[in-house]
């Protein structure tokens, strides 16, 4: 398939083609981040994983970072860095709505502290039984809870939290409105979403849209800038701005497959929903 190839798209970008299989997409999601749970391998996906490229593209704290066991720091795959977005303060209910391992989990439990609780919720069974074993190995079970689900419908009540946190995988969602409206919906009055994702430079055609690989590959899914900020207005947030870019596929096979038909990238950002 040609990147460059375009036809007529009425579909707003954050939304899928009407014919696209989401329940396939679901199966090669689950089935990918199976793999980085059971063989974390750095080099064998098309993006990065681990601790050492965590610190190194994405500006996470090599201290805060060794606190944490390699169960989860190894298995590490997001694109950003969501806790540099804001302020978490003590006491605070933060929730990682794909928490995957638990990199961005366990931080966020480090910084709430013995008042506060830090809830993931993720899809793949073995990403949720990573976390819960690097919840205890890291001391801070008392404090963490992982559920399973999906973000599309969060299993949490209305206005529970005070922070969602999201690292790399509003991409993979095919209703974006949807996902953030959960989050918008968990969120208590103030509160505060941080989220990582990847960025194209450029819309893609429709028939790019409706290819379950290129989703599965984190592209078929992404969003420009303008768009990820208007659909981040579109379900009740104020405030998006962007805090950091990232250059988090430099190095992987994913540039090849497109060269200079598009730059997929990532942003850091913070958005609120108002009181």
């Amino acid at each position: 398939m040609e990147m460059h190839e375009r036809v007529e798209d009425q579909s707003p970008a954050w939304t899928c083609p009407t014919q696209f299989d989401g329940d396939r997409l679901r199966e090669q999601v689950i089935a990918m981040y199976d793999r980085v749970a059971r063989a974390p391998e750095p080099g064998g996906f098309h993006f990065h994983i681990g601790a050492a490229y965590a610190i190194e593209r994405l500006g996470y704290d090599a201290e805060s970072l060794r606190r944490l066991p390699d169960s989860c720091t190894s298995r590490f795959a997001g694109v950003g860095n969501p806790l540099a977005a804001g302020p978490i303060p003590a006491g605070a209910v933060v929730v990682d709505h794909a928490c995957g391992a638990g990199t961005d989990l366990l931080l966020a439990a480090l910084a709430v502290g013995p008042s506060g609780q830090a809830i993931g919720v993720d899809l793949t069974p073995a990403m949720r039984a990573c976390a819960v074993d690097s919840a205890q190995r890291a001391g801070l079970a008392e404090r963490v809870r992982v559920e399973a689900g999906r973000f599309e419908a969060l299993p949490l009540p209305d206005a529970s939290a005070d922070i969602v946190i999201s690292n790399g995988v509003l991409n993979l969602a095919t209703d974006k409105l949807q996902v953030l409206r959960e989050a918008r919906r968990v969120l208590r009055g103030g509160g505060a979403l941080y989220l990582a994702d990847v960025v194209l430079d450029r819309s893609l055609s429709a028939i790019a849209r409706g290819n379950p690989a290129l989703w599965a590959a984190c592209v078929g899914g992404a969003l420009t800038e303008p768009d990820l900020r208007h659909v981040l207005r579109q379900a009740g947030f104020a405030e998006p701005r962007i805090v950091a870019r990232h250059d988090c596929f430099a190095g992987t096979s994913l540039p090849d497959k497109f060269g200079r038909d598009i730059t997929v990238s990532s942003v850091t950002l913070a958005a609120f929903r108002p009181a």
